[in-house]
């Protein structure tokens, strides 16, 4: 049986000595979420709470709790933290709220992650309190973390946390925004038939979707911005791909990337081929921006079609592969 590292020889608990430890560079990731009311969400996602900003309030408390870990959980090290990240998300009846803490030292920075989560939760319910007080702040887990002898750790895919009125609300392996580009679309002078086209596609496969986003070209870098709040684990957009002047999605997506996935977007062009020449004018590019993918797909409803058909059998394997999971195909 693994021993516990905070009780010593007596059962007595103890600070662990951490300075044999080598020095690496530490990043934990951990998750929770506020389950409130529908009326709720739609306040704070309107900004329409009697309080202040609610989302800014819990963010900025979280990174203070971070900060302050070493203080509130007795036996933890005080840590020089680099970084603290909190981010949020919904569903129809929760905000969901992940924390990524980061620092190089001898010891790691989950309490941290788990300590950040816990409080902007707890803040966010101070927040709404007035109107929901019977709101309640669930699964407050580690996803993942990296650094020191043991490398990457990732929690085993399954189901979230059950909680009493929305089970299962946050699987960060099948959370997803659709975003979309569209210039008469935002100014409601056109109607959009790729956004929910997508949405149903990706709720057909169990994801947990946010929008149809739509966004004017000339606002499609604030959209991809929008569409990554909360860490989601896929974005797909659709238009804004082409050779017009306005057509800037390509661009927008580029700037945030971290490791282009050109495979993705070579082989939608190819399955547009099969079809039509004009495929080939398509600039769409895929990748990843920290553990998001990103696909950008064409603004048409064929294109959307054919790059939906790419990703159908490899989405799985791919977003199981940026979880730290799956097996490397090369």
């Amino acid at each position: 049986m693994t021993e516990l590292t905070h009780v010593d020889g007596e059962g007595r608990a103890r600070m662990v000595d951490v300075s044999a430890k080598a020095e690496t560079t530490r990043i934990a990731v951990a998750a929770g979420e506020l389950v409130t009311t529908a009326e709720v969400i739609r306040l704070v996602r309107a900004d329409g709470m009697p309080k202040a900003d609610v989302l800014s309030t819990a963010r900025i408390a979280g990174i203070a709790g971070a900060k302050k870990t070493s203080e509130l959980i007795p036996l933890c090290h005080q840590l020089a933290l680099s970084s603290v990240k909190v981010e949020f998300g919904f569903t129809e009846t929760s905000i969901t709220v992940e924390a990524t803490a980061k620092t190089r030292g001898q010891t790691g920075v989950e309490m941290e992650a788990l300590t950040a989560v816990a409080v902007a939760g707890l803040t966010l319910h101070d927040m709404v309190k007035a109107i929901d007080p019977a709101a309640t702040m669930n699964g407050v887990r580690l996803l993942t973390k990296d650094g020191g002898k043991r490398g990457h750790w990732t929690r085993e895919s399954g189901p979230a946390p059950e909680s009493s009125t929305a089970p299962n609300t946050f699987d960060t392996t099948r959370t997803a925004a659709v975003l979309v580009a569209s210039t008469g679309g935002a100014a409601g002078t056109r109607h959009d038939t790729t956004g929910p086209v997508i949405e149903q596609w990706l709720r057909d496969r169990d994801f947990e979707v946010r929008g149809p986003l739509v966004y004017a070209d000339a606002d499609i870098a604030a959209g991809i911005d929008d569409a990554r709040t909360g860490s989601p684990a896929l974005i797909i957009s659709t238009g804004g791909t082409g050779a017009s002047p306005t057509d800037a999605t390509p661009e927008a997506t580029l700037a945030v990337l971290t490791r282009e996935l050109p495979g993705i977007a070579e082989a939608i062009r190819t399955k547009g081929l099969e079809k039509t020449p004009h495929a080939s004018l398509s600039r769409g590019v895929a990748g990843l921006t920290e553990r998001t993918v990103i696909v950008n797909l064409p603004g048409s409803p064929g294109g959307v079609k054919d790059g939906l058909a790419v990703l159908d059998p490899i989405i799985d394997h791919l977003l199981a592969q940026v979880a730290g999971g799956g097996m490397h195909d090369d």
